[in-house]
């Protein structure tokens, strides 16, 4: 007799060239980016995520790429003001300021940032999250036709939304990826589809605009050695394929589905040996989270000595790892 299946499973595939802790990973993209690069932070990765802010759509995700590569310098005449705030069409809000240097300092430190890192990086997650594209038109007052990445709470009739088509979508990733192998030869491209819903486009308009994204990043990588694709987007929408793995505005996957991605993402990028460092990394931030009743007591420091101790073999082992500053945490809780 055979058994009933209730749920179909991915399997993870082996990357063919793996991610290991003295790496550096750069993320860029929607905001499931920032789910699994806290979770690399968490396991203390050398990471750099999303130096424009969270960005959704391919195009502004190819221009900020290019501000890296050029090590752009924004001025003034790259911003503009709106409800007493100076912003960039290309930035998230974060990187606003009242003030315009405040503003173009955020945006011009986050930049070289980014070129530096870019330049060692060995590995670059891309999330694409929507083709749609929103361009300003000729009620804004300035950028007309310019793609934004962020509408910092402008006007909805400054405007027009269209959906990028796959032919223009596919010549623009080839380009992304033409100018960062040319950037960093070494460099390992993954591209990944968010999982999150676009509800304000609408559900058919959502899918429409994921099949672009899903069919265009295929096409574009199809002959490409140093690019793969990382199933997120497969491992929530076909493997998980429930609501209950969203959270209650039922457009962001929660706690239990960016965990169940990160562990795949794991299994198919961490070696053996790193996975096992991984775990180490975790139960010493799980002991920084300890909060004893009794800081003095006998148990409370016996427990720090032997965070101490771990810590120190661990650092021992692993030169690469940053773990300073909780050596330093638990030797401030011995009792004097």
């Amino acid at each position: 007799m055979s058994q009933v299946k209730f749920k179909l499973t991915l399997t993870p595939k082996l990357a063919k060239c793996p991610i290991g802790y003295p790496d550096k990973l750069f993320l860029i993209g929607s905001c499931f980016t920032e789910n699994i690069g806290a979770k690399l932070a968490y396991h203390q990765f050398e990471i750099l995520e999303n130096p424009h802010g969270v960005l959704f759509n391919p195009v502004s995700v190819h221009n900020a790429i290019q501000d890296y590569i050029s090590n752009k310098k924004y001025t003034a005449a790259d911003l503009f003001l709106l409800n007493d705030v100076w912003n960039s069409w290309n930035h998230h809000s974060r990187f606003s300021g009242v003030t315009q240097q405040e503003a173009l300092d955020k945006m011009n430190d986050s930049i070289q940032q980014a070129h530096i890192f870019l330049k060692s990086a060995k590995h670059i997650m891309i999330t694409l999250g929507s083709s749609w594209l929103y361009n300003l038109n000729e009620q804004a007052p300035e950028g007309k036709l310019k793609v934004v990445a962020n509408n910092h709470k402008a006007p909805a009739a400054w405007f027009d939304k269209t959906l990028m088509q796959p032919n223009d979508l596919i010549q623009l990733l080839r380009q992304t990826i033409e100018s960062l192998k040319k950037f960093n030869p070494g460099l390992q491209i993954i591209f990944t589809i968010s999982p999150v819903r676009h509800l304000r486009e609408g559900l058919v308009e959502n899918n429409r605009s994921k099949a672009v994204l899903i069919h265009s990043v295929h096409e574009a990588i199809t002959t490409q050695s140093e690019v793969a694709y990382f199933p997120a987007y497969e491992y929530v929408m076909d493997d998980l394929r429930d609501y209950r793995f969203y959270s209650e505005d039922l457009v962001h996957p929660n706690y239990a589905a960016t965990q169940y991605v990160f562990e795949q993402f794991v299994a198919s990028y961490m070696t053996e040996e790193t996975q096992a460092i991984m775990r180490q990394v975790a139960e010493i931030q799980l002991a920084m989270q300890h909060k004893p009743f009794f800081v003095g007591s006998s148990a409370h420091q016996k427990f720090i000595a032997s965070c101490i101790v771990k810590t120190e073999q661990l650092m021992a082992l692993y030169p690469f790892l940053p773990l300073m500053q909780h050596l330093e945490f638990f030797k401030g809780q011995v009792a004097k």
